[in-house]
């Protein structure tokens, strides 16, 4: 079962990083080009929220699943260890508040400039915390991860 859930939190990384790309560019051109926010900016913000909560529900089975909660004599001082039990998790639950905060903010403000620019602003923060925070096989310790 645990396997099934690291497939999922996996593949699911892709869907909402594209997502959220999308949605920052097209924040950033609606913001820039001055137009009226539409129900199709709304759903380009909605998305990847919904997405970004449906992951944070999948990696904390695995969190707790896998046992990466359980902290042990060397866990800080062991880059890998340390960041499964703290960086990962800390990392994107930050990012998951951020694109939440970013998209309740941006409901209640009625000026469109100002509408793509919150939105812009913390789904971009988010952006950059979720690509740092992810395991890339490219990061040392993780290279046996492989892409998907």
């Amino acid at each position: 079962m645990i396997t099934g859930y690291t497939h999922m939190h996996s593949a699911l990384r892709w869907v909402i990083l594209i997502t959220l790309i999308f949605a920052v560019l097209k924040h950033f051109l609606g913001k820039k080009d001055g137009r009226n926010y539409s129900p199709l900016d709304k759903r380009m913000a909605l998305i990847p929220l919904i997405l970004a909560h449906i992951q944070l529900l999948v990696g904390l089975v695995l969190y707790f699943g896998k046992g990466y909660n359980k902290f042990v004599e060397n866990t800080m001082t062991n880059a890998v260890s340390r960041f499964w039990a703290v960086e990962h998790i800390g990392g994107m639950i930050l990012a998951v508040i951020l694109i939440t905060i970013g998209f309740s903010k941006a409901k209640k403000i009625a000026d469109n400039k100002k509408r793509f620019s919150k939105i812009f602003v913390f789904y971009l923060i988010a952006l950059i915390l979720m690509l740092v925070s992810i395991p890339w096989p490219f990061r040392a310790g993780f290279e046996h991860l492989g892409w998907f």
